[in-house]
């Protein structure tokens, strides 16, 4: 099987699950080899998501390991099999894998958590908005990937508006909302966008006043994507140099107290979707 050259997030944090699970079992990767009758290197391979696994190997593997947590032999089996023709592979090559990563999370997540305190959730961004974004580029991006990433960031939205849409919880700081990118108006129709979003069964958006002073990842835009078991959470830390995920047990746990704790002193709904549109009325 050749190797993939750019494995996908979902086949790395695949990977990475099996490594975690092996090193829990005390097993080195020789030893797993052989016991599943093939070469150590495809152990690395397929750990780092360069290789695919089947869905009975997978289950063999895990039979080695001794793991009997069914829910999480379930959600391992469902992430075999290889690339899956999502959506967003027809982006493939056109934009940054990163973009794609985000794509390929949300989907696959069961829920999501997000902060955001300079720039609005790119699930709810209106086209405007995410053209001026991406038209503030330095240096300049070509007009043909302009419109590809402005296709991408829309047809996101579909995770949120389709049936069943997923739980969305979006803690967005006040300096995100005043921020008038784009202009006066595409700023205004942008909020209004937001209001309307916020009345979704599963959408809850809150708003961290700037009277909420200090608090944890001021300055991150963070995603919490949460997984069919909780040892298949994700989080992603988006920066200008690019996306960082992070799956390990600690580390998830320190970003969910952080979420919780910016929770703790965002608006309620009612209040935030007031802070809105009063931000947006005075456009």
């Amino acid at each position: 099987m050749a190797p993939k050259h750019q494995p996908t997030i979902r086949q790395r944090r695949l990977g990475a699950e099996l490594r975690r699970l092996r090193e829990s079992a005390d097993m080195s990767a020789p030893r797993a080899a052989e016991l599943l009758g093939t070469d150590r290197t495809n152990i690395s391979n397929i750990e780092a998501g360069r290789y695919g696994i089947s869905e009975d190997r997978l289950r063999r593997l895990l039979s080695i390991y001794e793991c009997d947590d069914e829910e999480l032999i379930d959600a391992l089996a469902s992430m075999t099999g290889g690339r899956r023709n999502g959506w967003w592979e027809e982006y493939r090559g056109k934009i940054p894998p990163d973009f794609l990563d985000t794509s390929e999370l949300e989907h696959y997540a069961t829920s999501l958590r997000s902060v955001q305190t300079a720039h609005l959730p790119g699930i709810f961004q209106t086209e405007d908005h995410a053209r001026a974004l991406f038209d503030m580029f330095i240096p300049a991006l070509p007009r043909l990937e302009v419109e590809l990433r402005i296709a991408h960031r829309l047809a996101r939205h579909a995770r949120i508006a389709d049936e069943p849409g997923i739980p969305y919880v979006g803690l967005i700081h006040e300096s995100a909302l005043r921020m008038q990118v784009g202009g006066r108006k595409v700023a205004k129709a942008q909020l209004t966008r937001l209001l309307e979003e916020g009345e979704r069964d599963n959408v809850t958006l809150r708003v961290i006043p700037f009277s909420a002073g200090g608090f944890p990842m001021a300055g991150d835009s963070v995603m919490y994507a949460v997984g069919p078991s909780p040892h298949l959470d994700t989080v992603l830390v988006d920066s200008p140099l690019g996306a960082a995920f992070f799956h390990s047990s600690t580390q998830l746990a320190n970003f969910r107290r952080r979420l919780d704790a910016i929770e703790q002193v965002a608006l309620n709904p009612e209040q935030s979707s007031d802070a809105i549109a009063e931000i947006a009325n005075d456009l």
